[in-house]
């Protein structure tokens, strides 16, 4: 399924302070494993081929080594039934991901890896290829990065690297989110959807160095973090050089 529409413009809507600091990625308690490839999956509740790429991604975000999420889109809306979860920021972000691809269209389900390739949201064998493809590509996932807690406040620790300058995200995660569809080609189904990003921020940006980011605030019950290491704009997106998640993602 395929559909285009107006370019629609978002932007980060909190901003935190950043301090610059050395990096000691032994210290502290330690909230993810090392990451090894990150899986967007841009998915709506008015598409009739998505539930399978939702249950694939879920079987995906199981393993400790992925960061796995989804981000509802909302161009399906007109065909009868809102999308609950979708977000205008969701769809920016994959027509940014489009344009930077030299795609003309968008389409679900479609699924992003690390970043620098899009595949069929629902096709195993393809993301397994393209995770193989992306793998080191553009400096995808070379950077090391530590996301650690205490006290209920959350560090990120970015290590000196290549690939810079790149923009660092939080994306605030809910874990699960169970939508009873009734309208559009889902009527009467029953969807979880895994690991939805409800929001988007940027904490600031890396230029190569060694650097500390605080993160403002606390996730509610039932939801967590993940943090991008992300080169390019908002616009054109980039590969994510480095990528960590909280416990539970």
């Amino acid at each position: 399924m395929a559909h285009s529409n107006r370019s629609i413009v978002t932007a980060c809507a909190r901003a935190a302070a950043v301090v610059l600091a050395c990096c000691n990625l032994g210290a502290g308690p330690v909230t993810s494993s090392k990451v090894n490839h990150v899986i967007e999956l841009f998915t709506s509740q008015g598409c009739s081929f998505c539930p399978r790429a939702d249950q694939l991604l879920a079987a995906m975000a199981r393993e400790p080594d992925v960061v796995a999420v989804s981000l509802p889109v909302d161009y399906w809306d007109f065909i009868g039934w809102r999308d609950t979860l979708a977000s205008p920021a969701f769809t920016a972000r994959q027509k940014a991901y489009a344009a930077a691809h030299g795609e003309g269209q968008v389409y679900t389900p479609q699924v992003i890896v690390n970043g620098v390739a899009g595949v069929a949201g629902g096709n195993r064998e393809e993301i397994e290829q393209a995770i193989k493809d992306a793998k080191g590509l553009d400096g995808a996932l070379t950077v090391p990065m530590r996301l650690s807690e205490a006290g209920g406040h959350y560090s990120v620790e970015v290590a000196e690297g290549g690939g810079g300058p790149a923009g660092v995200f939080v994306l605030r995660v809910a874990r699960a989110s169970t939508v009873h569809i009734q309208r559009g080609e889902n009527a009467g189904r029953v969807v979880t959807y895994t690991n939805v990003v409800r929001a988007i921020d940027k904490l600031g940006d890396w230029t190569g160095e060694t650097a500390t980011f605080d993160m403002p605030g606390t996730a509610p019950d039932g939801e967590g973090f993940v943090v991008l290491v992300q080169k390019g704009t908002p616009e054109r997106p980039g590969a994510i050089l480095a990528a960590a998640k909280t416990e539970g993602l």
